[in-house]
């Protein structure tokens, strides 16, 4: 009879330690590394014949936008890639900005719509080049990540 109530908490504990979550089994690890900023990679197909637009709409108000976030220090840098020999609805455009940290990243609807003011004019304004924009091309896909710095 001791024999088997020993064998059930052995086998219990085995069991209770199998259902640890495994970022609890993770942190019995030193960690080496701490959160960097955040990146979002935007993923553009033009549509056909609008490369060109595109790109003029980049080198201005996109631009501006991100120019006025660095300036504040939100954003630390950003990038246009040209994706060589893309397929069928695949992307031929990378927009790549670097957030100084999320919060940056994620800033408020407020804050948002005084930044459409000084690049657009209004709120509506901003809508209307949203919807201008899109006849030039399609989004396949927006990635947000964080950079990890190691130690």
């Amino acid at each position: 009879m001791l024999r088997t109530l020993k064998a059930a908490a052995v086998a219990t504990a085995v069991a209770a330690a199998g259902a640890l979550p495994l970022p609890a089994c993770a942190q019995m690890a030193e960690r080496v590394y701490d959160q960097g900023p955040v990146w979002q990679i935007s993923s553009i197909e033009t549509r056909p014949g609008m490369f060109d637009d595109y790109m003029a709409y980049l080198a201005t108000t996109w631009r501006k936008s991100n120019e006025l976030q660095k300036k504040r220090g939100d954003v630390l840098d950003y990038r246009v890639l040209a994706v060589d020999a893309p397929r069928d609805h695949e992307p031929d455009v990378i927009l790549i900005i670097q957030y100084k940290n999320m919060a940056a990243f994620d800033r408020s609807l407020d804050d948002q719509d005084k930044d459409n003011a000084l690049l657009f004019g209004s709120t509506p304004k901003s809508n209307q080049a949203a919807v201008s924009r899109e006849s030039m091309r399609v989004l396949r896909g927006v990635m947000n990540t964080r950079e990890i710095k190691f130690k």
